[in-house]
């Protein structure tokens, strides 16, 4: 089993270029990343969940969320490490799961002017 399964929405040009960033980034061959738009994320997570919120999967099958999810992410990868366990530590965790919350509704209408800059740039 993977080290860290990270589940994230294909069909978002926004979501998309994101995780593009992240599998370029060392460390990235020890993550595998499913598009839950083209592919089921498996057992215990629907894909209506895995669309409306991010996910990871830990090596032990546990399921983290949100900003927690992203924390998790950066932690596993060497250059983005020191920001994961900021993001991640007991502080710091709270508000960032507040600004995911915030920026979840947004999301949609920030994906599309992304992916209309996409296709001119």
């Amino acid at each position: 089993m993977p080290n860290l399964t990270v589940y994230y929405d294909g069909a978002c040009p926004l979501c998309r270029a994101e995780i593009d960033y992240y599998r370029r980034r060392p460390g990235a061959d020890a993550v595998v990343f499913v598009d839950v738009s083209t592919t089921p994320p498996g057992e215990g997570l629907s894909c209506a969940t895995a669309l409306a919120r991010f996910h990871v999967r830990e090596s032990d099958g546990r399921l983290v969320s949100g900003a927690a999810a992203f924390a998790r992410l950066w932690r596993a990868l060497p250059g983005w490490r020191w920001f994961g366990h900021l993001v991640g530590s007991p502080p710091i965790l709270p508000l960032a799961e507040l600004a995911y919350r915030g920026f979840l509704p947004l999301r949609p209408r920030i994906s599309r002017a992304f992916g209309r800059l996409a296709r001119k740039g």
